[in-house]
């Protein structure tokens, strides 16, 4: 049993992946996705950062073989995790408009 937990969470972790790899290097985001995100490269990134956060989290961690040296290091994923889930959020978010310079002349 934990070599099929293992081999889903591997197989979900890599679409995420591949997905944020697509979303970085072409501005693609899935379809569901589309009419939400306005900064598909940033939304790529933030999905990059959740998939190594939770590659981290879940095989260092719950998934992991032996008991960690490091008891820290899944938490760091989770972290990271949250990083990338909060650009995904940024990204769905305007950016700043850009306004004009405005110049005074003193006469």
């Amino acid at each position: 049993m934990h070599g099929a937990l293992v081999s889903l969470a591997m197989v979900c972790v890599t679409a995420l992946a591949a997905i944020g790899l697509a979303g970085v290097s072409r501005g693609w985001v899935p379809p569901w996705g589309r009419s939400r995100v306005l900064r598909p490269r940033l939304w790529g990134t933030g999905a990059l950062l959740s998939a190594a956060g939770l590659s981290f989290f879940m095989f260092l961690g719950p998934l992991g073989d032996a008991r960690p040296l490091h008891v820290y290091l899944p938490l760091a994923g989770m972290g990271v995790n949250f990083v990338g889930l909060a650009l995904q959020m940024l990204a769905q978010r305007p950016g700043r408009a850009l306004t004009p310079p405005t110049t005074t002349t003193a006469s």
